[in-house]
């Protein structure tokens, strides 16, 4: 694995761009193509925003590559409450966005962390620029 990059965010919704920014100048290091991880990250820290955060709280974003290239973008919260994938249901404005993530992804998912909240990862399809 390599050495995550790291941002720490303040958690409000209009700090989400940063995470994007981050990431897309991240993939772009790694020459590779970030318009699926500005999506994915997008969707994650503002989860983490809206569902796992508190007033005065920080959203941590970590991008990194496993040790076979992978690359893994991840959003730490306070929260230990798990994201739930809804049903479509048309006649809402939101609540699809796990259901975008995991026709972007190759996986994701979730692990605890020590202190007590939780991380929501997503491993992306390399795709060189």
């Amino acid at each position: 694995m390599s050495e995550p990059e790291t941002i720490v965010i303040k958690a409000d919704v209009r700090e989400v761009r940063e995470a994007r920014d981050f990431v897309g100048l991240v993939f772009g290091a790694w020459g590779l193509t970030d318009f699926v991880a500005r999506t994915v990250v997008s969707e994650l820290a503002t989860n983490a925003v809206v569902h796992g955060s508190e007033d005065g709280d920080t959203v941590i974003v970590r991008a990194y590559r496993k040790d076979d290239g992978v690359p893994v973008v991840e959003a730490w919260d306070r929260s230990d409450a798990l994201p739930v994938v809804r049903p479509v249901n048309y006649g809402v404005e939101s609540g699809r966005g796990l259901l975008l993530l995991e026709g972007l992804v190759r996986r994701w998912g979730t692990r605890p962390l020590n202190e007590g909240g939780k991380v929501v990862w997503a491993e992306i399809e390399p795709v060189r620029a």
